[in-house]
């Protein structure tokens, strides 16, 4: 199989600056969460890589455990750049992440420097990469002094083996802190990455969408369609295939209470009303709210992203439309 990317992928796509950094994000970048482990089909997430960066997403997001099994989605997507994608490295934003458990023992998770720099090292190995564009400390972790993991980060970005770092999964208040001390020793602190959706207003309810407005921190957030839930997958039961079926770990049946498909509807009605599907006016919907810099968006086949791509298309709300919103999930 030879690739040869769309020449006109950059036309189409919205890029935003990533806080006051130089650096800009496309509107919709693309997460390896789901997907791409060792049980995915290879072909399939080739032809998911290769539709996004055609159609303008420079952005691939991973982590060291996403899987499953835990490395298996670096491990693939190292596989697919090298073999398909090389060329366009340099037009790329590859970003992972280091925080949660990976291996036995004392070093194998968290926010230790030991942990932090042992994990980028195997991340780098799985994906044959010299250094990745921007490496996240993956969660808060209260057993490590947040000095010691800010300066791992810095340490990281002297060694060569990342250009920015970035916090996700981080509330306001320590973020805050953490933007201290990597001001101090002028460490490239770009961006958060957190949770948020029409469903989930924990941001704003932490701090950590103001703290990076004040800040001039970007915000990419992940989940946006909350696990599947803001799409047309839901609106008449659940299908045998969905990720509520096969996968129980992030959504499962208790997520889907009468009362929340009852909300699905009526924010499907709004979405209609707007030429969107749901699943585009959730995508806007998050987007569109101050400080934003791109939306992560999974797949599981090329169609759904380029029907997501589509939400750029609207991306303005009336007041009227958000006061709706905002009455259904309250």
């Amino acid at each position: 199989m030879t690739y040869t990317a769309n020449e006109q992928r950059y036309e189409s796509m919205e890029y935003r600056k990533c806080g006051e950094s130089g650096l800009k994000l496309p509107a919709v970048s693309l997460g390896l969460w789901h997907n791409f482990g060792s049980n995915a089909d290879y072909d399939n997430m080739c032809n998911m890589c290769f539709t996004a960066f055609d159609n303008g997403i420079t952005h691939f997001d991973l982590a060291n455990n996403y899987g499953p099994e835990a490395g298996s989605a670096e491990t693939n997507f190292g596989k697919i750049l090298h073999s398909h994608l090389k060329a366009y490295r340099d037009e790329m934003i590859i970003s992972t992440k280091a925080g949660y458990y990976m291996w036995p023992g004392p070093y194998g998770d968290k926010g230790s420097k030991k942990y932090l720099t042992a994990s980028l090292d195997q991340s780098l190995k799985r994906m044959k990469l010299d250094y990745v564009d921007i490496f996240y400390h993956h969660r808060m972790d209260p057993d490590t002094p947040l000095y010691e993991t800010m300066w791992a980060l810095d340490s990281i970005v002297k060694s060569g083996k990342a250009l920015y770092v970035g916090l996700s999964n981080y509330d306001g208040e320590t973020m805050e802190k953490a933007a201290a001390i990597l001001n101090e020793i002028h460490c490239p602190f770009i961006i958060n990455q957190n949770r948020y959706s029409i469903l989930d207003r924990t941001v704003e309810k932490n701090g950590i969408l103001k703290s990076a407005n004040s800040k001039q921190k970007g915000m990419i957030i992940f989940s946006p369609l909350a696990q599947g839930l803001l799409t047309n997958r839901y609106l008449h039961g659940v299908p045998s295939d969905s990720r509520v079926k096969t996968d129980g770990r992030f959504l499962n049946e208790n997520s889907l209470s009468e009362e929340m498909i009852e909300k699905i509807a009526k924010l499907n009605m709004i979405a209609q009303e707007r030429g969107q599907t749901l699943a585009q006016m959730a995508l806007s919907w998050v987007y569109s709210r101050e400080g934003v810099t791109s939306v992560l968006i999974g797949a599981s086949k090329p169609e759904q992203i380029t029907e997501n791509l589509k939400m750029t298309e609207n991306l303005d709300f009336t007041k009227e439309e958000l006061d709706k919103i905002d009455a259904i999930v309250s």
